[in-house]
């Protein structure tokens, strides 16, 4: 299989089909990419976007907290990522008396710029192929686990003989379903401070309804800094940091974009799965798509009327509202671009190509003649197991605060049984800081109207046989009313009490896990989980370790099978290279999207004092004066603009890069017909979603009055 794989990886360099899709490795473009990028209208080499040697591209590019990315536009360490992605930390420094997600924030030096405990950039320094060694006395034929087993060993034996500084770390990460394993040797700063960020009314414009929509209006970008210790290498953070020096930083282009201009996206996109069967597209989206939207329609119907109901609510909660609404309106734009582009249908006549080929070769009929029939048997095996693990995973682990708690704390429970009393005394700091930061913006009463919604659902929906018997006793109790049932666990549980439990905490290990034990909700989310783990986990985990194993095999099957076509791996949260040009695209019959909108955009949109479409009076005047400075364009303000590159969860915050290496803009979404493209792409209808840098720069300069940060960022012109 490895011979096998690498052979077809020579094969498919010249090959140059599929322009605009794909997710590239950095290193391999010089083989695989760099002709066509320069066809495409590229000015730059592959050597100036990836090097070891000298500054490139890459080592502008970070990986900003565990799962968005950002990039460098200064010698001083400034670092641009989205809105959105810095939710979080503008958020824990905002009140009601500093609203500075309602406001804006803007540092005005660097001992105003606000530390963030817990948030990281992390850099790639290099990458490397090490297959060889990862699947070292690793055999086609052998068992899933046994499989594995090898794997896990010769990855902590690679790990541990790999040479890096001290600050560094090793990272290893399986390609093409684990025929292939790449290793990156990374570099984590620790201290990371806001500068800026515009209003949540021009960050986050349009909010929900625009969400995962074109034309799009908002200014998705948040602007934070990068402290090193004395020597420029990552520290804790201390008041003596200063600002990091990087390598290399992004330019910043003021000559906007145009139709069919290149454009390049860099980052770390989280997840794809490009090369599934028609099996698995159709169970997700007719089985497992409508459990999840059903169920989060019921949640953000409550959150939303409380957010605008409460200004207060609207701060505790943006960030878990965002959380909830993406996915939930990913998954319906999801399933619906499948079913206009006929996903599972392209796929199905993908399989009888695949199976016409396979059988006409003996050897190959022998390995993969039976891969298809086998797919179908276990995704039918696996149906009733996945919508049931959904499920209760949307209803006790995803949507319910109090079940999540529970579920968090049940970790602590385990220790203790594990290690005894003594080895939690430590933890026990760690545990009230976790909680603090839960009560923090946490609403009992409409946790508990989200639990009555959804514990409606559990007994309606659920499959009897993974109901807990237990939920069912307590719900006949209530009279089989949800609402009765859910203030009955709110009054009786101590895990909505932040003071009981801090007491719980200052008397030691063994009163903590006492009062969990004994407590009224954490039993009911116990019981739940444990009539999961047994009917449904265990089940569901053996039949996906079957998959698992057989879509190895059918990566490896399609890659010999169909030599002419070119295949790039699936994201995985590494560093990725996409591109493609600045575009538009007809969403439907008769509705044809140009790739730019402008300011004008904005102010029809505009309702006064609509959380989604209020407009700040500032901006309002900025836009009647045409007060636009050098950013504007023939007296126009360019907002946002839409691109053929592929992209995903974990691209929010990368830069949108032009032909010669500079920024032009920051991706922070996709269209929503196009959402389908994490499993099944289309080049005629997907799209990315980039805020024009010309409309940061007017918002930090003219807006904020913040100039000092664009002095000090390369500006340029590369169109003359």
């Amino acid at each position: 299989m490895k011979k096998c794989f690498l052979v077809l990886l020579i094969t498919v360099i010249t090959n140059l089909a599929f322009a605009t899709e794909g997710m590239w490795l950095p290193l391999l473009l010089k083989q695989l990419n760099e002709k066509e990028m320069q066809a495409m209208g590229m000015k730059i080499g592959a050597e100036d976007i990836y090097s070891i040697n000298r500054g490139s591209l890459k080592d502008a590019i970070v990986q900003f907290g565990s799962g968005c990315t950002g990039e460098i536009i200064s010698g001083q360490g400034l670092l641009l990522t989205n809105h959105h992605c810095g939710a979080g930390q503008i958020q824990s420094h905002s009140s009601l008396a500093h609203n500075y997600l309602q406001d804006g924030f803007w540092a005005m030096s660097h001992e105003e710029e606000l530390p963030n405990p817990g948030l990281t950039a992390t850099f790639i320094v290099r990458m490397e192929d090490v297959t060889k060694q990862v699947l070292d006395n690793v055999s086609p034929d052998m068992h899933y686990k046994e499989r594995q087993a090898w794997v896990t060993k010769n990855i902590d034996k690679l790990r541990e003989a790999t040479a890096r500084e001290p600050y560094q770390d090793v990272l290893i990460r399986p390609f093409f379903e684990g025929n292939q394993y790449y290793l990156f040797i990374t570099e984590t700063y620790r201290d990371v401070r806001l500068v800026g960020a515009p209003p949540i009314s021009i960050g986050k414009f349009g909010v929900d309804t625009d969400n995962w929509v074109w034309p799009r209006h908002a200014a998705d970008f948040s602007i934070f800094r990068i402290y090193a210790g004395p020597d420029n290498k990552p520290a804790d953070y201390s008041p003596d940091n200063i600002p990091f020096v990087p390598q290399y930083f992004l330019p910043v282009s003021m000559d906007g974009i145009s139709e069919g201009d290149f454009t390049m996206v860099f980052g770390f996109p989280g997840r794809t799965e490009e090369y599934l069967p028609s099996f698995a597209i159709d169970q997700r989206v007719n089985v497992i798509n409508p459990i999840r939207i059903g169920i989060r329609d019921r949640s953000l119907d409550i959150l939303n009327e409380e957010m605008r109901r409460d200004p207060q609510v609207r701060i505790q909660y943006v960030t878990k509202q965002n959380r909830i609404a993406n996915s939930w309106k990913k998954w319906i734009g999801e399933s619906q671009g499948i079913k206009a582009t006929d996903g599972v249908g392209r796929k199905k006549e993908f399989e009888r190509e695949f199976q016409k080929r396979v059988e006409s070769r003996p050897e190959w009929k022998e390995k993969y003649g039976a891969l298809l029939s086998r797919f179908e048997k276990l995704y039918a095996e696996l149906e009733p197991y996945a919508s049931g693990r959904e499920y209760i995973a949307e209803i006790a682990f995803r949507n319910i605060e109090l079940f999540s708690l529970a579920n968090s704390l049940h970790g602590v429970v385990k220790q203790y049984e594990t290690n005894g009393a003594e080895a939690l005394k430590p933890r026990m700091p760690r545990i009230q800081a976790y909680l603090d930061g839960f009560y923090k913006d946490y609403r009992p009463d409409i946790d508990q109207r989200v639990f009555a919604a959804l514990m409606e659902v559990y007994f309606a929906e659920l499959n009897p046989a993974y109901q807990s018997q237990f939920a069912i006793t307590q719900f006949v109790d209530a009279q089989k009313d949800p609402a009765e049932l859910a203030r009955i666990v709110y009054t009786k549980t101590k895990l909505v009490d932040p003071t009981a439990m801090s007491k719980a905490i200052d008397a030691g290990p063994e009163a903590f896990i006492k009062l969990l034990a004994e407590d009224y909700a954490y039993t009911l989310m116990r019981r739940i989980a444990e009539i999961s783990e047994a009917q449904v986990q265990e089940t569901y985990d053996r039949i996906q370790d079957e998959i698992g194993l057989l879509q190895e095999q059918y990566m490896a099957a399609q890659m010999e099978v169909f030599p002419e076509k070119r295949f790039y791996p699936d994201a995985n949260s590494t560093m990725r290279v996409t591109y493609g040009k600045v575009a538009g695209y007809q969403a439907r019959d008769a509705v044809n999207y140009s790739p730019q909108t402008y300011l004008e955009g904005v102010m029809e949109k505009y309702v006064p004092g609509d959380y989604e479409f209020d407009v700040p009076e500032k901006l309002r005047e900025l836009y009647r004066k045409k007060d636009y400075g050098p950013y504007g364009v023939n007296g126009k303000m360019p907002v946002c603009f839409i691109g053929t590159n592929h992209t995903t969860g974990g691209n929010s915050g990368s830069p949108a890069i032009d032909a010669y290496g500079n920024l032009i803009g920051l991706n922070f979404d996709r269209v929503w017909e196009g959402t389908m493209s994490d499993i099944n792409y289309d080049a005629s209808i997907c799209r990315n979603i980039m805020v024009d840098i010309r409309y940061i720069l007017f918002i930090i300069d003219k807006y904020a009055g913040a100039g000092h940060l664009v002095q000090e960022m390369k500006l340029v012109h590369p169109k003359g």
